[in-house]
């Protein structure tokens, strides 16, 4: 089945990248693994990351991709294997997995969406970076270790204090 996604060279994405397994905390388990292969597939298909998060079961990412280049497809196909080919064989392997040589870690599509302005860049940014305060994993955005928040307050881009959550009041 072919998906409809957009195909704009050197754009910016925001994507939602999910585990098969949503109860899974293989993410931040192996965080050093997905950061390896994040860094290979990096260097021979350069991207930047403007913003991302690594939950448990799933990550958000806001990538810029080079000019003239709009193949995000594979770089996540290629760090989606990468990840996958550093762990041990240990999951449930669906028969319909088995037939296409495929393992039974991630979803196999993802959530992009094309970013349209510096508006909507700011929105998915304080999404991204809020995302453990909203799924309940730490009462403060900074709270978290796997964001790119901290890069952010290293830069002054982001006050310390921005996003947490007391009482049910956010506080940005």
């Amino acid at each position: 089945m072919r998906y409809r996604r957009a195909n704009i060279p050197g754009a910016t994405y925001f994507f939602t990248v999910n585990l098969a397994d949503r109860k899974s905390n293989l993410l931040t388990e192996e965080i050093d693994l997905l950061r390896n292969a994040m860094r290979k597939i990096r260097q021979s298909h350069p991207f930047d990351i403007l913003a991302m998060v690594v939950l448990p079961d799933h990550l958000h990412a806001i990538c810029r991709l080079p000019e003239g280049d709009a193949d995000f497809p594979l770089r996540w196909s290629l760090i989606k294997a990468a990840f996958s080919r550093a762990l041990p064989k240990t999951e449930l392997i669906r028969h319909s997995r088995k037939m296409k040589r495929e393992r039974g870690i991630w979803q196999r599509r993802y959530w992009e969406h094309q970013i349209r302005n510096d508006d909507d860049l700011d929105k998915h940014v304080a999404y991204v970076h809020f995302n453990p305060v909203k799924h309940g994993y730490v009462a403060s955005a900074v709270d978290w270790p796997y964001s790119s928040i901290h890069r952010e307050i290293a830069k002054g881009n982001i006050a310390e204090g921005w996003g947490y959550c007391d009482q049910g009041t956010i506080h940005e």
